[in-house]
């Protein structure tokens, strides 16, 4: 019997951790009915390039720099098992890793510098583990004193080198994000914010998915985001297909890579009726699409908006209560080793790279957060979320936002 990595690693990590871009003003939307006016934010200018979800980014400027604004960019406490009593430990979860992690994943894509499906000498797995190790302590040196700060340690990515990690997980083709009239309405709520909202609390957001080697998360973001916005109007909380998208949205790359924006663009303008997981599961690798007829019980969208909310997080978060979870892109690649607390600074690579879901935030503390949910799996992270810096852009969270309409 095949042991699934997620649970494996799930009990390992037991030993280690505790439990210059131009604004319009207004909405830019597709397929919203209303014409009242709101609040403004600023949008995405009409015909550049669509932000990067999921891409391999430049080399990173620096560890541990602090997070610059991303005005130019047209893309999209100790650590645990560090000290000497430790190494043991890291050198048998190193041994565990190479047997059941190497070789499960599929091509990185055009361009990429690593091939998973390759074996790994030991001497290789070895030479990446020491190298986390010592990614881990200086991060985790750098802000020692300061609240709350994120925590990095060894999870189930310690065995790559952070470029192996980019070319597997964050990835993303470039494209041209779809024009429409910048004169729009925007119909988020003018309300007073709580001090604390998660849209879990509702039940209203399915559990967390693993897109293992797959560069899908662009396709698990958009597809979160429409389970969420169907359960927001009653509907049963259903699996949807993350296969379907990968397979059909004819304008991305699959497991090669995609955009957020070229996938609800896709679903908004062919009116696709997304199916259950269970009628079509995720295979983790690109396959050809499977078409239902029209008379198929599915789930489709009504529109969609895209956002910049930079400089503008209070609006970001009136949104998410308007909406539903929403749909965002951000600087991951220091995700590689987050284990937990909030993450403040080490987004250094000033691209974004990768699609989460932004379902709630967290201002009841001293350090105000955004509670997002990943495609990495449950034993990553918070389990299977990051909490992310509220009000200052961190990681470029507010960058590139979208909602879903249903």
């Amino acid at each position: 019997m095949e042991m699934k990595p997620e649970s494996t690693w799930a009990s390992a990590l037991s030993v280690f951790r505790p439990k210059s871009r131009e604004k319009l003003h207004s909405w830019q939307l597709s397929g919203l009915p209303g014409t009242e006016r709101g609040n403004s934010a600023s949008v995405f200018r009409h015909g550049t390039h669509t932000p990067p979800c999921c891409s391999r980014p430049p080399k990173p400027r620096g560890w541990g720099e602090e997070p610059r604004k991303r005005k130019e960019s047209l893309g999209a406490g100790g650590a645990w098992g560090l000290g000497s009593g430790m190494e043991p430990r890291a050198l048998w979860l190193l041994c565990w890793c190479g047997f059941w992690c190497h070789g499960r994943g599929h091509g990185a894509g055009p361009g990429a510098t690593f091939s998973p499906t390759g074996p790994r000498s030991s001497e290789q797995q070895a030479a990446a583990f020491r190298e986390s190790l010592n990614r881990h302590r200086y991060l985790n040196s750098l802000f020692p004193s300061e609240n709350s700060t994120a925590v990095y340690g060894i999870n189930q990515f310690s065995y790559l080198f952070p470029e192996e990690f980019k070319a597997i997980y964050l990835r993303s083709k470039t494209s041209k994000f779809p024009r429409y009239s910048p004169e729009v309405p925007m119909l988020i709520s003018n309300m007073s914010l709580p001090s604390r909202f998660d849209w879990r609390d509702k039940h209203v957001v399915t559990q967390v998915r693993n897109q293992q080697a797959c560069g899908g998360c662009w396709a698990f973001s958009v597809v979160g985001a429409v389970e969420s916005a169907y359960a927001i109007k009653g509907k049963p909380l259903e699996d949807l297909s993350v296969q379907q998208v990968i397979d059909c949205s004819y304008n991305n790359y699959g497991c090669n890579g995609g955009s957020t924006f070229n996938a609800l663009n896709w679903l908004n303008k062919t009116q696709v009726k997304l199916v259950r997981d269970s009628e079509y599961p995720f295979k983790e690798q690109n396959g050809l699409c499977h078409y239902f007829s029209d008379s198929h019980a599915g789930f489709s969208i009504k529109g969609y908006s895209a956002h910049d909310f930079s400089d503008q997080e209070d609006e970001m978060a009136k949104a998410l209560l308007t909406f539903g979870p929403l749909v965002g892109i951000v600087d991951a690649v220091s995700w590689q080793d987050y284990l937990g607390g909030i993450i403040q600074h080490h987004c250094s690579s000033g691209e974004a790279n990768h699609a989460i879901i932004i379902t709630g935030f967290d201002k009841t503390g001293t350090t105000p957060y955004w509670i997002v949910r990943n495609s990495w799996g449950s034993s990553w992270g918070v389990d299977g979320y990051a909490h992310v810096k509220m009000g200052s852009n961190i990681c470029g969270i507010a960058d590139f936002v979208s909602a879903v309409f249903v």
